[in-house]
């Protein structure tokens, strides 16, 4: 069947292009277009399931109404959540979200940025992958709008949207301290991203006021079978551990499964405390206290700046740095068995 247009839809009704245009884009109190003109167009398009051209709507007003969203892994629990949430917001706001992963992959993250430019989409939203500094800059430069979450880059100004890294783990590191434990670790990966160097600040700090020894394990991360080999490794050569801090959730579900191998038991052999919450967590024997980022928050502020950015005439040049606080989630195992 062919595609009906505006054209057609005038010519049925004998009425100028031009509002019928004004009709379907909301204009018609605006250019004095009576209700009952109003109805016989709307009755019609219903009638003919007429659909607009998107290329060339996006053409008329220079803008697609999509927005790219870059992340590592959109699998990985903490991106999948905010990743949903946002696409519901966009979903009501009549916005579409091209989804993308760079699996860490420089290259693929410049050609993954690259299609999101010749899609000509509304702005970017960014987990900033390493690497892909000086192009998130240059795109910064010609007003495109994005916002960052996750990790903040200092070089790089811009829309953050980030949670208290340092003062989470603080905070856990006392917890552990208060309830009598002297030999904690933190298990991270050897990585120069802000948010990660930001978590293991608050636990040496920490470790340092309280006059205790630190104990530090930074795995280059590839998969999970090495990262479990590692950790067994620091567990074995450290026998005197009481508690350990996992840094995020990927080290933490490897933390679990080299429990498991080791045949270790969460609380009498070693307190736990993930950063990061999700729901195994909750249901381990017995249950494990977490770092919980609140997805929901941090995706609706994202999608606040974001649209404030999206406004027509928008003249506020100074970039905003939101952080959200986290949710510490106390469980047993942190607890003295």
């Amino acid at each position: 069947m062919k595609r009906v247009s505006i054209k057609d839809i005038a010519k049925q009704l004998n009425i100028s292009i031009t509002s019928v245009s004004f009709v379907i884009n909301g204009r018609a109190k605006e250019k004095n277009i009576s209700d009952a003109l109003t109805k016989k167009v709307l009755d019609l398009v219903a009638e003919l399931n007429y659909q607009p051209n998107s290329l060339a709507t996006s053409l008329r007003t220079g803008k697609t109404r999509i927005i790219g969203f870059l992340v590592d892994d959109i699998s990985e629990p903490f991106f999948s959540g905010i990743a949903k949430r946002i696409d519901e917001i966009a979903s009501d706001l009549g916005y579409k979200i091209l989804f993308s992963s760079t699996r860490n992959d420089t290259k693929k993250a410049i050609e993954l940025l690259q299609i999101f430019k010749d899609r000509h989409v509304d702005g970017y939203i960014m987990a900033l992958p390493e690497g892909l500094e000086d192009e998130v800059k240059k795109l910064i430069l010609t007003d495109a709008p994005v916002v960052l979450f996750d990790r903040y880059v200092q070089d790089v100004k811009a829309d953050y949207v980030i949670i208290n890294n340092k003062q989470s783990t603080a905070q856990a590191t006392e917890h552990l301290i208060s309830n009598g434990f002297k030999n904690i670790a933190f298990i991270t990966i050897d990585s120069d991203q802000q948010q990660m160097l930001d978590r293991l600040s608050g636990y040496e700090e920490t470790i340092s006021r309280y006059k205790l020894n630190s104990f530090v394990k930074k795995i280059n991360y590839s998969t999970s079978a090495t990262t479990i080999k590692e950790i067994a490794e620091f567990f074995n050569s450290n026998k005197d551990l009481d508690a350990v801090i996992f840094g995020a959730n990927y080290i933490s579900l490897d933390g679990l499964r080299t429990f498991r191998a080791m045949g270790l038991r969460i609380q009498k052999d070693l307190a736990v405390v993930s950063f990061d919450d999700f729901e195994i967590l909750e249901f381990c024997d017995p249950p494990v206290t977490a770092i919980a980022q609140p997805l929901e928050a941090i995706a609706e502020n994202i999608m606040k700046i974001l649209m404030d950015r999206l406004k027509v005439n928008t003249t506020d040049k100074k970039y905003k740095e939101v952080i959200v606080p986290t949710v510490f989630n106390i469980r047993e195992s942190s607890t003295k068995g």
